[in-house]
């Protein structure tokens, strides 16, 4: 599959959960309002861990994050952003997920950040901002391997 060219990919390797944070702390220290992170991943890959780790760097209480399985969208605010951590997984399939967890109001927030869990859920959206698309593979004990493709805003 090719990239466009104005598409950035970086990839990481995070041997343990800490690694896993601090890559999601790097990434939130670029964040901006109008972005959306866009995680995909297995049960247990760190979906959650990552997201706690860019919440810290918005200036969040990382013990007040969890995840939004049961809830499907929480809400933090912090002192630059709104973020909205969204959980498609429980997403009933033949349910529009845009419609479902609000997504068309969530991103007319002007300090609106965008995290989504089960982002392969979501289709086609078109995000203010830039756009992260965050794939961790790996289980378990095993180290994760992370990769981000940058879409820049449009």
């Amino acid at each position: 599959m090719m990239t466009p060219a104005n598409i950035q990919t970086e990839t990481h390797i995070c041997q343990t959960p800490d690694e896993t944070f601090e890559l999601g702390r790097s990434l939130g220290t670029r964040l901006e309002p109008g972005d959306a992170v866009l995680l995909t991943g297995g049960l247990g890959a760190g979906k959650t861990l990552l997201t706690k780790g860019i919440l810290e760097a918005l200036g969040f209480d990382v013990d007040e994050v969890t995840s939004p399985s049961f809830t499907l969208v929480n809400l933090y605010k912090t002192e630059s952003a709104d973020v909205y951590h969204i959980d498609l997984w429980r997403i009933d399939q033949s349910a529009d997920p845009r419609f479902a967890v609000g997504l068309d109001e969530i991103t007319g927030d002007d300090r609106s950040i965008v995290i989504i869990e089960w982002a392969e859920q979501l289709g086609s959206y078109n995000f203010r901002g830039n756009v992260f698309r965050t794939r961790i593979e790996g289980d378990g004990d095993d180290p994760r391997n992370v990769t981000i493709e940058i879409e820049p805003a449009r």
